[in-house]
């Protein structure tokens, strides 16, 4: 880690020497000063070993043009030697104001200058026109620096010129080149994705045979899916992604399968939180979903829609503003999740809530039932621990056949005899507590024992 520390930083070091000499070029030459260079582009970079540091790794890997490189420069420095760019805080006397054409703005707690797509162009092209045109491909949406997510102008203020928004690297590639490590991003407002793991392996699953074929259907197109894609050239044909629906009752074990798709294909899974995501200001619901989406786009992540017909239900027909609003949320989502290159996963209790129009776009449709008695007695004889004893009074043949019951609640029966065993300072699961935790997941539901 000390080394991956040590090589990035010091090809950022020698990367910033040479940005620095182009910008004092281009204030040279734009303000009519000495100057050794005649163009910009006669400072040549550093050559930088590709081997040493992630950042030498990705200019091998997208080999930039000269004014791509200078770009993506730019988007660092204010994370890294932000006092680089104090240089633009010099007033026109002219007008005893700053000079326009530098662009920039100030942030809310950051001191320094904030680069805008004005900047960049001010040290590509100075006053050339032509130039000025030709680099409006940097922030197109199919050049590679928006197709990957690796940097973009973030929107200018309403009528304002598309050049004055910031220049934003993403945070992923902002920690890949400094720490060598992409940061996974906190749950909060801004982020209302939780990242979810389990201890569990496969072993642990308890479900039918034929729900686990269509899983592993899944499963083959995470590890296999790009092969049909790419190499086979069907990537003309098939859209990007995998979309399964997952549906049956609670505690049937939706949210585990999700979390061993990731754990086995080493992927992450974000659990989206829809009370944080849905609002009733127009427009918000799909803000908020944007985050997560642009997020994930090309990081291979699972996205997991948990209780999704809170957000995924049937349209209604169109009575109000907020009808017609509602509905366009919905048709937004459809054709995000279409063109999501990951894999996500939509939960629900029950199928029929969702929107026809969402399930016939699903790759898989796989129903979580209530666990039969094999799969009941499974889960009863391996959901205690080894280090526990169960009374000779329980006959677990015979509770897996009274009780019909889901995973997720005979996991809370476990729970809750266990800890009273602990409580009594013994080892031993009895048969009262056994039919105590039955009769409070019993009581969940509005049934009696």
């Amino acid at each position: 880690m000390v080394d991956t520390l040590e090589n990035n930083a010091q090809h950022l070091h020698e990367e910033l020497q040479w940005f620095a000499k182009v910008l004092d070029t281009r204030l040279k030459l734009y303000f009519g000063h000495e100057c050794e260079y005649t163009a910009i582009e006669d400072v040549q970079p550093p050559a930088l070993d590709p081997a040493l540091s992630v950042y030498s790794n990705f200019l091998q890997h997208y080999q930039p043009t000269f004014e791509e490189r200078i770009t993506l420069v730019l988007s660092l420095v204010p994370h890294i030697n932000p006092q680089m760019l104090d240089v633009f805080f010099v007033k026109n006397s002219n007008h005893d104001r700053g000079f326009s054409e530098f662009g920039g703005i100030t942030g809310k707690a950051h001191g320094g200058f904030i680069p805008t797509g004005e900047t960049a162009m001010f040290i590509l092209a100075g006053d050339n026109l032509k130039k000025r045109f030709y680099y409006y491909y940097l922030f197109e949406g199919d050049h590679f620096f928006s197709k990957h997510q690796i940097l973009y102008l973030q929107p200018a203020p309403e009528g304002d010129p598309f050049l004055s928004g910031p220049l934003s690297l993403s945070r992923g590639f902002l920690d890949l080149f400094t720490t060598g490590k992409e940061h996974k991003p906190n749950f909060s407002i801004d982020f209302p994705a939780k990242l979810i793991t389990t201890e569990l392996d496969w072993k642990d699953l308890v479900l039918d045979q034929n729900t686990l074929e269509q899983i592993d259907e899944i499963k083959a197109w995470m590890d296999y899916g790009h092969i049909i894609l790419d190499d086979w050239e069907l990537n003309r044909k098939l859209r990007p992604g995998f979309r399964a629906l997952f549906h049956g009752p609670p505690g049937t074990g939706k949210t585990m399968t999700a979390s061993l798709l990731g754990k086995s294909t080493q992927r992450d899974v974000y659990r989206i939180d829809l009370s944080m995501i849905i609002s009733k200001y127009i427009g918000e619901t799909e803000k908020n979903l944007e985050k997560i989406f642009k997020y994930a786009e090309n990081k291979q992540c699972i996205l997991f829609f948990d209780e999704a017909d809170a957000l995924f239900g049937k349209r209604t027909n169109v009575s109000d503003s907020h009808d017609k609003y509602a509905n366009q949320e919905v048709s937004y989502l459809l054709q995000r999740i279409e063109d999501f290159p990951g894999v996500v996963i939509l939960a629900t209790n029950l199928k029929s809530n969702l929107d026809e129009a969402f399930t016939r776009r699903f790759e898989s449709i796989i129903h979580f039932q209530i666990p039969r008695y094999e799969e009941r007695f499974l889960l009863w004889k391996n959901g205690f621990s080894k280090k526990s004893s169960l009374h000779n009074s329980i006959d677990l043949n015979a509770m897996a056949g009274k009780y019909e019951l889901t995973g997720g609640a005979i996991m809370n029966i476990v729970r809750y005899s266990s800890l009273m065993a602990v409580k009594r300072q013994d080892t031993t699961i009895t048969l009262l507590d056994l039919e105590e935790g039955i009769r409070k997941e019993f009581e969940k539901d509005g049934r009696t024992l």
